[in-house]
């Protein structure tokens, strides 16, 4: 079965405080374990860009849970599709610190096919690209 993926940003409610910030974290986590999702999520202090992968149907459900939720407000997908094999295969949900600037690369980066591009001469920097020199650093 192919692993599908969706990425979207988001603004955090003002007033989102790290201990319900922690709790939405844990509770993702553990219905991602469940469900067979893996992903990492960003966070700058006031915005979000969550990256998610996994089986269609759960990232789905995944998926509603998310724009249901409650801790954040426009929610802008960014990207949705078909990925080989998954980025974060050992993540059912990790929050990781991103600075402004990185978070705003990555948003607005080009996320179409979920591929990589750095190394390849005179190609920017594909959306996915960004988002893995924020996380090496937490991988390992």
């Amino acid at each position: 079965m192919a692993n599908r993926a969706i990425a979207y940003a988001s603004e955090a409610l003002p007033g989102l405080d790290p201990q319900r910030l922690t709790a939405m974290v844990e509770d993702a986590a553990r219905f991602n374990q469940d469900a067979g999702i893996t992903g990492v999520l960003l966070f700058d202090g006031q915005r979000f860009l969550q990256y998610i992968e996994g089986p269609e149907d759960a990232l789905g459900v995944a998926y509603s849970r998310i724009l249901g939720a409650s801790s954040h407000r426009e929610i802008v997908e960014l990207a949705r599709g078909r990925v080989g094999r998954r980025m974060f295969p050992y993540w059912s949900m990790r929050l990781l610190p991103a600075d402004a600037h990185e978070l705003s690369q990555a948003a607005y980066a080009d996320w179409r096919g979920f591929v990589r591009r750095a190394g390849r001469e005179g190609s920017p920097w594909a959306a996915m690209d960004h988002l893995n020199a924020v996380v090496q650093p937490h991988l390992g």
